[in-house]
């Protein structure tokens, strides 16, 4: 039977005769233990590997993204791959495993699990990281009993060009192994003077020791060596680099001075001789003291004390930097921070250095003042980075700003500065919850001239700015940059909690007899210099920088009003616009289109081959209450999250951490909207029309926006033109494109641009988009039947009617009607003319009658009593002819001329037979 052995820390099993023995000095043991301490090589027993983690990316080579040694801790990749170190151990009992790590960057991904012989891994909230508040941060796992293997992974998703810190890992143990059968010695740079030590301790700063040793040995005078060193190294020559400049704080006469300062911890010697910048040859000594000064007075906000000192006013007050005074009644104090002057650092503020090749630097000074600036001192490194960083508790607006939902500014910090470089040196400006949890929000490259940024605070877990400057990125041992500088002249940040007041400005007053200031009603200003309130122009909106004068109402945009607390402008997303070329009104409603809507550009790929998208989510109208576009960063443990009418975010499809996709560097593209109209242009902000050409005779609307954050390239804020274009083909809600020369959205960074085709941004269906088919009258039954009119450009609006039935009469009945009037009308023409050709033969008659009296007596004419039949007459008495003439010569005879007296010719007949004529 096996016998199982457990030893104590500082203790080994001596295999001869069984039993646990104590170490000797200069090394130690864990007892059940085993250690990693050492690593100029990668141990044995460890594994690492690069892997890639998303799928789709099948031709991502990372085969050489490993962990890599680094003599005292072993470094993480820093590339979009996925990096593994593993160790399997077989533990006797249950036991534990702890480490120390260094996590300052939350651009990657950093887990540590354990599987068992189940392949069954640790919990998955508990196996992620949190970032490094500290240097090296420990950490513990305990561990089961049997087979356990142990994973560290890394995946970056920093696809800009701003490095990446790796990860570090050092000092690892893990207990709960049989027996450790030999004692380990002290690496380098250790001791452990007495036997039984179960960890070696560093040597101090200016000591040494080799493998294996019980004591440090002390460095020559002219040497040095940092704490935890192996050897000693020659001290440099002092040059101008090794020392800076600052003031003295005030003393109790009110004066402070000029004084030099050698870089602590001093390395350098004054003695030794060097190749330098001075005339001499050699070392620089430190220079002398400049002469007493007047100090300046303290920061707005403060006073000076008896002893020369400066003290925040009390609340209500203000001050210009040397005396506090009340505000007068009707006014209110401006709160915030505002440092101009710099003799001695802010309480609220602190300078660090911070290493990337080494944490462990001495160094803790990396910022200091000089008066009218605060300026960066020389590193230990061209690669450190030296940090300024500013902590406020919270901010709360004035009594006289009314809160709402749609005013985004919560406060603002300012700053003026000015950086000169002869290398690749960079400033970094970061705000977060944390000095070491910051996102980068602008950076400088280069020498830039003197200049000032200002910076929204949207939430109040925006607490920690921070600002970061390094000279270059490439490591060196030699400083050669050291002259280079980055200068802070003022920082300002308003509504600060527990903040102090430069000035007092008019507010309105309650109606109480405290006479507290109060917001002045909705759509209402300040009159400047009063705290009368005077009503805005109808649909105006009040700016949230500025309240006070006519100037604070600020017109909406077109088909747009202000929302009730007139603080913004919003769109119901029903509006009218003129047809192209003056003619009818068209009327939509995008209502369907008003829900969040989510789109990407086409996909882009790094050095690596990693696929992103850049995506894109858009909240296009709505009334007060709305939901708004969100785009979240799920990197950090921040959860850093941005709102607007439109945003984008960077998104890594990948599998990493359960996630489906990874968003990162998420900011607003649009948080105010300007306008909605058909015009290619709207308050300097120009819509991108040759990118969407278009051949329809519908005009597109276009949705203006502007983003309020403003950056180094877009010193005006970014703006969004969302186009909307009536497409009956598309039904889908989401259908956006892109300018196909600019396949981000954007070709400048500052002016996006979106084209969205959809049946839902076509006019309201109105009368004039349908058309009446009558049919034929069949048996007695006429239908009316209503289409659309082709191509259908409308949608919603009217109905389409439906259709109708009419009672009618056919053809058939027509022509018999038609017949039968005919028929009836020949009948009566026919009665018509018999009835004139009676009348004709009695006229005939009468004349025949006249003629034959005529005859009896020649020459003389009887004068007729009528022409006419007399009544009584018989119709049908016998005609007498006294000669006979054809139908044609009658005709004839009445168509003769009338004399000249007006009465007709007629040509008569005696009965001799001679013809007369009577007139």
């Amino acid at each position: 039977m096996q016998r199982a052995f457990s030893c104590s820390e500082g203790e080994f099993l001596d295999m001869r005769s069984q039993e646990c023995q104590k170490c000797s000095g200069g090394t130690y043991s864990l007892g059940t233990g085993v250690a990693f301490d050492e690593w100029d090589s990668m141990p044995a027993g460890f594994i690492s590997h690069g892997m890639n983690m998303n799928i789709a990316d099948i031709y991502t080579n990372c085969s050489n993204s490993t962990w890599i040694p680094k003599g005292d801790y072993i470094a993480s990749n820093i590339d979009e791959c996925t990096s593994t170190l593993s160790y399997a151990v077989s533990l006797k009992k249950a036991g534990t495993v702890s480490f120390e790590y260094f996590y300052p960057d939350n651009t990657i991904f950093f887990e540590f699990y354990v599987q068992n012989d189940q392949c069954e891994s640790t919990d998955s909230e508990g196996r992620w990281m949190r970032t490094s508040e500290k240097d090296w941060t420990p950490h513990n796992l305990k561990l089961n009993r049997g087979n356990n293997v142990l994973y560290w992974r890394t995946t970056s998703f920093a696809l800009v060009g701003s490095a990446v810190k790796p990860v570090l890992l050092r000092n690892i143990a893990i207990s709960g192994v049989a027996y450790t059968s030999e004692c380990f010695h002290c690496k380098p740079g250790t001791y452990s003077a007495k036997p039984g030590s179960a960890h070696c301790t560093p040597c101090p700063a200016d000591s040494y020791s080799n493998k294996g040793a019980t004591v440090c040995q002390q460095c020559e005078v002219d040497k040095y060596a940092e704490a935890g060193s192996g050897s000693c190294k020659r001290r440099p020559a002092c040059t101008t680099s090794d020392y800076f400049y600052t003031h003295t704080p005030c003393d109790s006469k009110g004066q402070t001075q000029l004084m030099y300062k050698w870089i602590e911890p001093k390395i350098c010697s004054e003695i030794v001789e060097g190749t330098v910048d001075n005339s001499t040859g050699g070392s620089v000594k430190l220079p002398a003291s400049g002469q007493m000064e007047t100090c300046p007075p303290c920061n707005p906000g403060f006073s000076v004390t008896n002893t020369s000192g400066c003290e925040p006013c009390p609340h209500g007050s203000y001050s210009n930097g040397t005396a506090c005074a009340e505000c007068p009644v009707g006014t209110e104090p401006v709160v915030g921070f505002e440092y101009k002057w710099w003799n001695k650092m802010p309480d609220n503020m602190r300078s660090s250095v911070y290493s990337r090749e080494y944490s462990d630097s001495a160094r803790s000074t990396g910022w200091e003042v000089a008066g009218e600036y605060i300026y960066t001192t020389q590193g230990d490194l061209d690669s450190d980075y030296m940090m300024l960083s500013l902590t406020v508790p919270g901010y709360r607006l004035p009594h006289s700003v009314a809160k709402d939902d749609e005013r985004s500014e919560l406060s603002r910090i300012s700053f003026v500065f000015e950086t000169q470089c002869t290398a690749d040196c960079t400033l970094y400006f970061m705000a977060g919850y944390s000095e070491r949890t910051n996102d980068l929000v602008e950076h400088w490259s280069g020498t830039t001239r003197k200049q000032s940024y200002s910076y929204l605070v949207k939430s109040n877990s925006t607490v920690s700015f921070t600002w970061g400057f390094q000279r270059t990125q490439a490591y060196s041992e030699v400083r050669q940059y050291s002259s280079d500088f980055a200068k802070m002249y003022t920082v300002q940040i308003t509504n600060v909690v527990g903040g102090v007041a430069s000035q007092c400005r008019h507010c309105a007053l309650g109606s109480g007899s405290a006479s507290e200031c109060v917001p002045c009603p909705p759509a209402h200003y300040m009159v400047n210099g009063t705290g009368v309130c005077k009503s805005c122009p109808p649909n105006t909106f009040i700016r949230a920088d500025q309240t006070v004068g006519e100037a604070a109402c600020i017109h909406c945009g077109p088909n747009t009003h202000s929302n009730k607390a007139h603080s913004a402008c919003v769109s119901d997303c029903r509006l009218d616009l003129q047809s192209t070329g003056g003619g009818e009104v068209l009327q939509y409603d995008f209502t369907p289109l008003a829900n969040i809507t989510s789109f990407q550009s086409s996909p882009r790929f790094t050095s690596k081959g990693l696929r992103y998208f850049h995506q894109f989510r858009v909240g296009l109208c709505g009334e007060e209450g709305r939901e708004v576009a969100v785009c979240v960063d799920n990197v950090t443990e921040s959860r850093k999250e941005v709102r607007g009418y439109a945003c984008q975010s960077t998104v890594v499809p990948s599998e990493v951490r359960g996630q489906s996709v990874v968003s990162s560097q998420p900011f607003t593209i649009g948080d105010t909207l300007i306008g909605v109209t058909s015009d290619t242009s709207l308050d300097s902000i120009a819509s991108f029309e040759s990118a969407f050409i278009t051949k329809s005779n519908l005009p597109d609307v276009i949705f203006y926006y502007r983003s309020s954050e403003t950056t180094q390239a877009c010193k005006k804020g970014r703006t969004t033109t969302i186009r909307l274009r009536c497409d009956p083909t598309v039904a889908r809600k989401d259908q956006i494109t892109l300018p196909s020369k600019c396949s981000e959205g954007t070709c400048d960074g500052c002016s996006f641009h979106f084209l969205w085709r959809s049946l839902y941004a076509c006019p309201l269906c109105t009368e004039s988009h349908y058309r009446e088919i009558v049919s034929a009258c069949i048996q007695g039954i006429q239908r009316t039947t209503y289409v659309w009119q082709q191509p259908l450009q409308c949608t919603g609006g009217v109905s389409l009617p439906a259709q109708t039935v009419s009672a009618c009469v056919t053809l058939d009945f027509w022509l018999k009607v038609g017949v039968s009037t005919g028929t009836v009308a020949a009948i009566l023409l026919i009665s018509i003319s018999c009835y004139f050709w009676k009348r004709t033969r009695k006229l005939e008659y009468k004349y025949s009658k006249l003629m034959m009296t005529a005859g009896d007596k020649e020459c003389e004419l009887p004068a007729a009593d009528s022409c006419a039949i007399m009544e009584g007459e018989d119709a049908e008495d016998d005609l007498i002819y006294l000669t006979k003439k054809s139908f044609f010569t009658k005709i004839k005879s009445f168509s003769r001329e009338r004399s000249s007296d007006g009465f007709d010719s007629v040509p008569l007949k005696s009965s001799s037979g001679l013809e007369m004529e009577m007139s």
